[in-house]
């Protein structure tokens, strides 16, 4: 089997590892505090992250270089910016639901286009400015009552989108001048500290049914992470991406026979359209960034 097809199976199972534990999310997440279930679900990334660092330092001169970085500030704010994602997130799935929720963060990609113009510098042509314009049509198609009434809950995963992106475009520029394994070092670190100082003040005892989801979310948590990084070694982006918008797919499919969700004709109709925004935006950075590169638009 090629190097590639195992890059599609890797991203795979990444997507529907990642589906498992939004659904286990919403389930913990509707019993006891989102922040104490993101704390628990943080403690073990960071144990993986640290895993993996450690691994790495000893090839690449120890942990201090690995530590070492030139954006400091950067990374420190990197590593708060995901774990208060997780917890919009996690609070999201449970008063908005699963569908509805992904179906928003759906155009976090969207989001990253924006931000990149007044963070990053970066021009974005008039295809991007189209693709991101039917994009937020989607989105507000998503947004729109379905009976005369706006949720303001739909807020929450629409700002947990803008965080992500923001943690996105941080990560773009702290790559500049650290290596990956510096930023991985850091969102384990830094999330787990700052998580853990908030954390305790929303302490919850676990029933013993569901120590054993809490136990499959930290595994899943962690196992879905690996099979992405897995993924992206073996894959462009523009191949992975297209694959991602699989877990609104699961989302739905999970929120409609398990959780008792609706699917509204709105949600359906933005969620195409933000998907198909979403991979085109994708598709032409790339050929926007091999061309200033002088390579083929293959």
């Amino acid at each position: 089997m090629g190097i590639k097809a195992n890059g599609y199976i890797y991203a795979l199972l990444a997507i529907v590892i990642f589906a498992i534990q939004d659904g286990i999310s919403k389930h913990l997440g509707s019993i006891y505090p989102p922040v104490f279930v993101a704390m628990i679900r943080y403690w073990a990334f960071a144990l993986f992250a640290l895993f993996a660092v450690v691994l790495a330092a000893r090839a690449t001169g120890g942990l201090k270089v690995t530590a070492t970085t030139k954006r400091p500030m950067l990374q420190v704010l990197r590593g708060l910016l995901l774990p208060l994602q997780i917890v919009m997130v996690i609070t999201s799935f449970t008063l908005v639901g699963l569908a509805h929720s992904q179906a928003i963060l759906a155009a976090t990609p969207l989001f990253v286009a924006l931000l990149s113009m007044p963070l990053l510098g970066e021009r974005v042509g008039w295809r991007r400015w189209l693709a991101i314009s039917v994009g937020l049509i989607g989105v507000l198609l998503i947004l729109k009552p379905a009976e005369g009434l706006f949720e303001t809950a739909f807020l929450l995963p629409l700002a947990a989108g803008l965080v992500f992106a923001l943690y996105v475009i941080v990560t773009r520029l702290v790559s500049r001048d650290d290596p990956a394994m510096t930023s991985f070092f850091y969102t384990g670190i830094v999330g787990a500290v700052a998580i853990s100082l908030v954390g305790p003040f929303f302490w919850a005892t676990l029933s013993p049914p569901d120590w054993g989801f809490m136990l499959l979310l930290c595994l899943t948590g962690t196992s879905s992470h690996y099979f992405l990084i897995r993924a992206y070694d073996m894959l462009d982006a523009v191949a992975v991406q297209p694959l991602t918008y699989l877990q609104l797919v699961f989302a739905s499919v999970m929120g409609v026979s398990i959780f008792g969700e609706t699917l509204t004709t709105n949600m359906i109709a933005g969620s195409v359209l933000v998907v198909a925004a979403g991979i085109f935006t994708v598709w032409r950075e790339r050929v926007v960034a091999r061309r200033k590169a002088g390579l083929p638009p293959a």
